[in-house]
């Protein structure tokens, strides 16, 4: 991963990202009920904006809950984007706090789930939806675990340094594009692959399943991995808390017979797995994230101006 330091910023073009940075790093010392509530606040005013985001999330929520009523389906709308709110002002704690102040703003539950199958010697896959949340669990776990994880380089220096952030306690970050060399030594070697799965990258290396009822381009690189590095695979969410009381990485029981010898049936199981998750905090779920963005056969786009 290139070197991109504090450094970088002292350049006159980037001076406007060093004056984000500080009020990122001034912000992450706040206490946590008032990042809910100036978070909630900030996701409200930008749910009043006909933005791309909030026409996505709109669409998204009307594809996949379509047994709500409208005015249902834009309050979810609404409280995702208060949810959202608050995570992105988490984000200056899960880059920049010390790690007594994350410990204590981020918990771990049912960690039995994860020492069970370490016990039994196995590697681990760490299976973490697009929930808003996902950065400051990903961070929190990495406190504890020796963590593998993905990204996409940006050519911002400012994302670029902030991207390198998610490593400072230890975690090693591979690049998407880069060999998977790399990534499938260090699985084999110990490190906790924390993999974000649910994400559209077209029908190469995809397969169409159903998410929520509708055909979804779906990697199957979690059943190929997991065979490769004799991993079992352990769910992992990441839940913010409600009234400030911080956010919360569950880890959930390890899933049994996978993979399961067919990649496209393994990539159903996922996503039905992640449905489930959605389900029980669906305002939680990173909707502006255009999911169904591929369509399979050519069909027309899901997200056309109506």
């Amino acid at each position: 991963m290139a070197d991109v330091t504090l450094r970088t910023f002292l350049h006159p073009r980037n001076w406007y990202a060093l004056l984000i940075l500080a009020c990122v790093i001034v912000i992450s010392w706040l206490p946590q009920p008032v990042l809910w509530i100036l978070g909630n606040a900030l996701g409200w005013f930008f749910s009043l904006f006909n933005s791309p985001a909030r026409r996505v999330a709109s669409r998204n929520i009307e594809l996949c809950f379509p047994e709500l009523s409208p005015d249902e389906r834009r309050r979810l709308v609404r409280r995702h984007f208060r949810a959202s709110g608050v995570a992105v002002l988490n984000l200056g704690v899960a880059w920049f706090a010390p790690a007594w102040r994350l410990r204590r703003v981020v918990t771990l539950r049912d960690e039995h789930h994860l020492n069970a199958v370490l016990a039994n010697g196995r590697n681990v896959i760490l299976l973490a939806p697009h929930f808003i949340g996902l950065d400051i669990g990903g961070i929190r776990v990495s406190m504890d675990q020796k963590v593998v994880s993905m990204y996409r380089k940006s050519r911002s220096p400012l994302l670029e340094y902030l991207f390198q952030r998610r490593g400072r306690f230890g975690a090693v970050m591979v690049m998407h594009l880069a060999s998977l060399r790399t990534l499938l030594k260090s699985i084999r070697g110990g490190m906790r692959f924390y993999y974000l799965p649910d994400q559209d990258i077209g029908e190469r290396s995809s397969v169409f399943a159903p998410f929520f009822g509708v055909p979804a381009a779906t990697v199957t690189a979690l059943s190929r991995i997991a065979e490769s590095t004799n991993a079992a695979v352990v769910p992992c969410t990441t839940r913010i808390l409600p009234y400030g009381r911080g956010c919360e990485v569950r880890f959930h029981p390890a899933l049994e017979n996978f993979p399961g010898g067919d990649p496209a049936e393994d990539a159903r199981r996922m996503n039905r797995e992640i449905e489930q998750w959605v389900r029980e905090m669906p305002e939680q779920y990173m909707w502006s994230y255009r999911r169904f963005k591929t369509r399979p056969n050519n069909e027309p786009s899901l997200y056309s101006k109506k």
